[in-house]
């Protein structure tokens, strides 16, 4: 409901007309520029460069990070953190489903899950007339073809049905008690394996014992030695690592984000963060060339801030090996990289304080084990794009932090994917294709056996070709040296198994082509698409595979399935989706062995997942005040006209996004994007945006059921509601005559003052009755 941006840009004015001087202290260029941008969507122009003497606004760049005032010279000095303030993370919990991320792909005919109906089937965005103004709703359909219209402020009540594979989910029926039955059986079942799930984590909830202490300035001079400026989604997730890194307890978060798309850079930062603060690091990769890119990344960026990183691996010598051990016993290595050789016996990290495991998924359980061990008490940053389901899933039932990186970098265009048959003129002139633009090609095959075949094979197919070979049998220098020729253009093809599929960078090599894709599982063939594409060039992925699976429909049809899911999902940033969909298609059903596929297809993934994670909260003992959503009746115009946004998915992305914010800062957060995107908003947007602000106070109120209208509010309480105190309300009521009638026992009216603009009528309601708050709510 607060608007803070808009109270900051009507005191900038007021000082402005006082003929003050404003200067303004930025920590890097592009955090200013960021600034300029929103200030400028308000009419208000700052000078760059300070004008002693003459007043006006300005935007430095400077170290200085706090406020002053000089009234001697009539100026007021304002730093980066009072002007936008670091966040603290809040641990919100919702009862109501937090609901999709995006809505993309939402088709009418998919089936959506709504906590407190069941299961129906979506058909569309749809505006129709109340009374003399118009809104937005969800059609839903259920059982008996009965018509379901959900509100777009309730959009967080629905969540899409993900079930086993190839289920489809029978309809619910409106007002039957089937699924509130179903609801109740499964909330009984998830009690045992939340148990299980908490003492496995209980150890994580230990304080770590040490703290890297206060950010310095060093880390703004870190930042801004990276030369791009980050997505939003990275912005977020580097500061989600940051404040889990200054928390008592140990972090442990997963960082999901196509490749890439940044996670490295998330990864930088947590490492100068604790190797700056006298801590060391561990990276543990899952193959050495992975680990080799890496090294000269980290390398790269920490050298120059006087930061030692070595390198573990079997590309590196026997000696050199010793010597980098000899460093890290020593606390001399502040980063220390490597794959499954830094958990071996010998190596000693003193001052160890972080771990970052990149692609957890491709170690195996020997390796995973000695894991536990090594990652007790310290903080643990774990990187995918595509991660297994059980680490999603606890991710998702709140044991890990999870952050997702959906934005694509500038200029990056998705991969253009195709299944063929193989027919060798077809893929010959797929080869031709990309070497007549200079570039690269990927020939990926699954198995060593007959690899050396697959060589000849498409040495016919390109004649005046340089072929490289590289798997995970090959001695490690000569791997090492097909790496490296490859890297340096000296071949333009690869013929290669999956040890390309984790992580490399290869910027030239833009279309792949997967020999027998049938043999991969759906995450594997996403991250092998993921090793084209990364420039600005269009890329190509051409999964070859056979029309059937002689004798085995179901290995088949599972096939078909991957094939599908990859296909549709082409955009950028679909790699936590691909993730999603592999959880459905392996059906989901197994969390620590206990099997639960019954009622996760009864119910879906998402609502039992929020069962789980509701579960583990009681046990741990979280103490969660349950705020049942206000139900609300609009008659006032209150929506995103369409003239605003044409594109009705990006509509509803956009309502699902405002109604679904937990706290004003995040409902502010979507505010800017669909201005920054969109231009300044329509009156029936500052309108619902204004209701969303007024109904999360109800909600706090504990009002059931509020009607809005243009000139009063009614407002009506459960007959036993214990979010108001009788008498101060008694007291409330009487001091307001003119203002607040009781209507019966627990309904109230409200009279709006009609000489302010709707949205800041609004806004009086909240302020007026934040006093009938109690019991520490407000």
């Amino acid at each position: 409901m607060e608007r803070p941006w808009n109270r900051f840009v009507e005191q900038l004015r007021q000082w402005q007309q006082l003929g003050k001087t404003l200067i303004l202290s930025f920590a890097s260029q592009r955090s200013r520029r960021k600034f300029l941008a929103l200030a400028m969507q308000d009419g208000l122009s700052f000078a760059e460069e300070l004008n002693p003497g003459c007043p006006g606004l300005y935007a430095l760049i400077s170290p200085w990070r706090q406020g002053a005032e000089l009234p001697w010279a009539n100026t007021l000095a304002l730093g980066e953190d009072v002007i936008q303030p670091r966040r603290e993370r809040r641990r919100v919990k919702s009862r109501a489903f937090t609901g999709l991320e995006r809505y993309d792909g939402l088709k009418p005919g998919d089936h959506l899950v709504h906590r407190d109906f069941g299961i129906g089937r979506f058909e569309g965005l749809h505006n129709l007339k109340l009374g003399d103004y118009h809104a937005d709703f969800l059609l839903l359909i259920y059982a008996d073809d009965a018509k379901f219209y959900l509100p777009v402020d309730r959009l967080s009540l629905v969540q899409r049905f993900k079930g086993a594979d190839g289920l489809v989910p029978p309809l619910d029926k409106l007002g039957g008690s089937s699924w509130q039955t179903s609801k109740s059986r499964a909330q009984k079942a998830v009690e045992q394996i939340a148990q299980d799930l908490v003492e496995m984590y209980a150890w994580r909830r230990l304080a770590k014992g040490y703290s890297y202490g206060p950010v310095n300035e060093l880390l703004s001079e870190f930042e801004a030695s990276f030369g791009f400026e980050e997505t939003p989604d990275q912005a977020r997730a580097i500061e989600d690592v940051l404040d889990d890194m200054d928390r008592p307890e140990a972090m442990d978060r997963l960082v999901c984000g196509d490749v890439g798309f940044g996670k490295t850079e998330v990864a930088l930062r947590a490492a100068f963060r604790a190797a700056a603060a006298g801590k060391q690091v561990a990276l543990l990769c899952p193959t050495t060339v992975l680990a080799e890119q890496h090294y000269k990344t980290f390398n790269n960026r920490l050298s120059g801030f006087g930061l030692n990183v070595g390198l573990l691996s079997r590309f590196v010598s026997r000696k050199e090996q010793q010597a980098v051990l000899d460093k890290a016993g020593k606390g001399m290595i502040d980063v220390l990289i490597g794959t499954h050789r830094l958990l071996s016996g010998d190596v000693k990290l003193p001052n160890l304080s972080l771990l970052i495991l990149d692609e957890e998924q491709r170690f195996g359980v020997r390796h995973k084990e000695k894991l536990k061990q090594f990652r007790k008490n310290i903080d643990v940053l774990t990187l995918s794009a595509t991660p297994i389901p059980r680490t999603l899933q606890l991710s998702i039932a709140g044991l890990r932090g999870l952050s997702i990186i959906e934005t694509a970098p500038p200029e990056r265009k998705p991969v253009l994917s195709s299944v063929v048959k193989r027919e060798d003129d077809l893929l010959a002139g797929v080869i031709a294709r990309e070497l007549e633009r200079d570039g690269q090609v990927f020939w990926v095959h699954n198995r060593v056996q007959g690899i050396e075949r697959i060589v000849d094979y498409v040495q016919k197919l390109a004649p005046a070709a340089k072929i490289g070979l590289a798997h995970g049998q090959m001695p490690e220098r000569q791997l090492e040296e097909s790496m490296r020729r490859f890297w340096n253009g000296e071949t333009q093809i690869l013929v290669c198994t999956a040890i390309v599929e984790s992580g490399l960078d290869f910027p030239r090599a833009n279309t792949l082509v997967v020999d027998g894709a049938q043999m991969f599982g759906l995450g594997q063939l996403y991250q092998l698409r993921g090793r084209v594409g990364r420039s600005d060039r269009q890329a190509y992925a051409v999964f070859v595979a056979p029309q059937e699976i002689s004798g085995k429909a179901g290995q088949f049809r599972a096939f078909r399935e991957r094939l599908r899911v990859i296909l549709d999902m082409d955009y950028l940033g679909a790699g936590f989706h691909v993730a999603m969909e592999d959880l459905r298609i392996r059906g989901a059903g197994n969390i620590l062995g206990e099997a639960q596929s019954g009622h996760m297809a009864r119910v879906g993934l998402e609502l039992y997942l929020e069962m789980l994670e509701d579960a583990v909260n009681r046990l741990r003992g979280d103490k969660q005040l349950e705020v049942k959503e206000t139900e609300l009746s609009i008659a006032v115009p209150a929506l995103i006209p369409a003239n605003y946004i044409a594109d009705s998915g990006e509509r509803l992305n956009y309502y699902k996004a405002l109604s679904s914010a937990p706290d004003a800062r995040s409902q502010q957060d979507v505010e800017l994007e669909i201005r920054d995107r969109y231009g300044p908003l329509p009156e029936e947007l500052v309108n619902f945006i204004s209701i969303l602000g007024l109904k999360r106070f109800l909600s706090q109120l504990q009002v059931v059921k509020a009607d809005i209208f243009e000139n009063r509010v009614k407002l009506v309480w459960m007959a036993a509601s214990h979010a108001l105190d009788p008498e101060q309300f008694v007291q409330w009521v009487a001091s307001r005559p003119e203002r607040a009638r009781v209507l019966s026992q627990n309904a109230l009216e409200y009279a709006l003052d009609m000489s302010l603009p709707l949205s800041e009528r609004l806004l009086a309601v909240c302020n007026d009755m934040r006093g009938l708050l109690s019991g520490g709510h407000g």
